[in-house]
């Protein structure tokens, strides 16, 4: 580890990444390793807290916006754009203490060792919390804190979204100290942030099969959530011939093979997930009556991605008809593919190379905040491994090395940038 970074022109704390993450895992700790931290929950309120004073120490002005996301600013000696970096502060119910953490304390760890060894940027440099991401809280609420930056939110979304819980996204934000009628001022305008660079976990296998530490992310995918309901008639299980039943549960098996097999036959990047499904009667010796289940499609490439929704359409409502079945079918969530801004790619990739740092160029399955940002200012990302590809669980791990490899290559980026 030592070898890698003896040459680079900022060199982060190990301990002070360690002892962050650490300290920051202990807000809705689940378990012995996981992390429930749900937005404007107590342990989300205390995350952000503890973010804004850490954030104070290292001589930032510091603020939570009207969307709950927390800003560390640190001036710079010009006026003009600044430069941003940042995360996720809420979790999966329950999730890892990495997924979208790491990113948040690696900006701070990077702002430390700038502020130590270079002093006062020329151009402002701000870590953000972002206030929710992982929609675990609300079905329909994921970006929540992007979209409250880029104004793609409302007060009248806020009144009425209804959590897992039974609770408004707006109630839930005043139970946080948060007035959903001034949401709209937490929009950042473009022009505002110049570059926006995300560091996060990979949260699948890709570095580890290829064997490097970090990954520098040229595109993010883009994806479709649908919900498919189909109908039948219930029956015996026994008494009813094969041939004369309507039966919910067989298109659904066809759909759900068809879909799966042709993300296969496509190759990578396509994915394509099928992930809650809830069956009336749900009884062993029935034929249901109704089969309500969800499709998760990806694809980076903003053609294919199209291609890969039209097949999945057309299969779906072949299957509704052949069978004899009712359909109805949802589009619940979609996001388009987002392209890395050239310029900071190629940024990122001098750093690495000038640092002696392998890296990766590669896509990300997931989706990211990043996304929403790229409305604002040009982005990019830094990926780290994900110990087996494994997230959103509480046996996400991500090693320390790897974590001081890419909050390096993002410190000496951002004094790149910044410096």
């Amino acid at each position: 580890m030592a070898d890698e970074t003896t040459a680079a022109a900022v060199q982060i704390d190990p301990a002070l990444l360690e002892r962050y993450l650490r300290e920051l895992a202990v807000f809705g700790a689940w378990g012995e390793t996981g992390v429930s931290r749900l937005v404007y929950a107590p342990a989300w309120q205390a995350a952000q807290q503890q973010i804004m004073a850490w954030g104070a120490a290292l001589g930032c002005e510091t603020r939570m916006d009207a969307s709950g996301n927390v800003w560390c600013r640190l001036p710079g000696s010009e006026a003009g754009a600044s430069v941003a970096t940042g995360s996720h502060v809420d979790s999966q119910d329950p999730g890892g203490r990495f997924d979208g953490a790491l990113g948040i304390v690696a900006g701070l760890t990077a702002l430390q060792a700038l502020v130590a060894q270079h002093g006062q940027p020329r151009r402002t440099i701000e870590v953000v919390a972002f206030a929710e991401e992982e929609s675990s809280r609300f079905a329909a609420a994921q970006f929540l804190g992007t979209r409250g930056i880029t104004g793609a939110i409302t007060p009248a979304d806020a009144d009425a979204m209804v959590g897992y819980d039974g609770i408004t996204l707006a109630d839930a934000m005043r139970a946080a100290g948060l007035d959903p009628a001034r949401i709209p001022e937490a929009q950042r305008q473009p022009g505002e942030i110049d570059t926006f660079i995300e560091l996060h976990i990979e949260q699948g296998p890709i570095l580890e099969q290829a064997g490097y530490a970090v990954g520098i992310v040229d595109a993010i995918t883009g994806l479709r959530h649908s919900v498919i309901e189909l109908t039948g008639r219930s029956d015996h299980a026994g008494a009813r011939p094969m041939d004369t039943r309507l039966d919910p549960m067989a298109g659904a098996a066809e759909i759900i093979s068809g879909v799966i097999n042709h993300a296969i036959a496509l190759g990578r990047p396509a994915v394509t997930t099928v992930g809650r499904m809830a069956v009336e009667p749900n009884l062993t010796a029935a034929v249901p009556d109704r089969v309500q289940f969800t499709i998760d499609a990806r694809h980076p490439d903003p053609a294919q991605r199209l291609a890969l929704y039209a097949h999945h359409d057309a299969l779906v409502a072949r299957v509704a008809a052949e069978r004899g079945l009712g359909l109805r079918m949802e589009h619940v969530a979609a996001h388009e593919p987002c392209l890395s801004d050239p310029g900071v790619v190629a940024l990122l990739e001098a750093t690495a190379s000038d640092l002696g740092l392998p890296a990766l160029r590669m896509q990300s399955g997931a989706v990211h905040d990043t996304q929403r940002m790229a409305r604002i200012a040009k982005v990019a990302m830094l990926f780290v491994q994900s110990r087996d590809g494994r997230s959103h669980t509480p046996d996400e791990f991500t090693s320390l090395d790897h974590a001081v490899v890419g909050t390096t290559l993002l410190a000496n980026a951002l004094y790149r940038l910044a410096y």
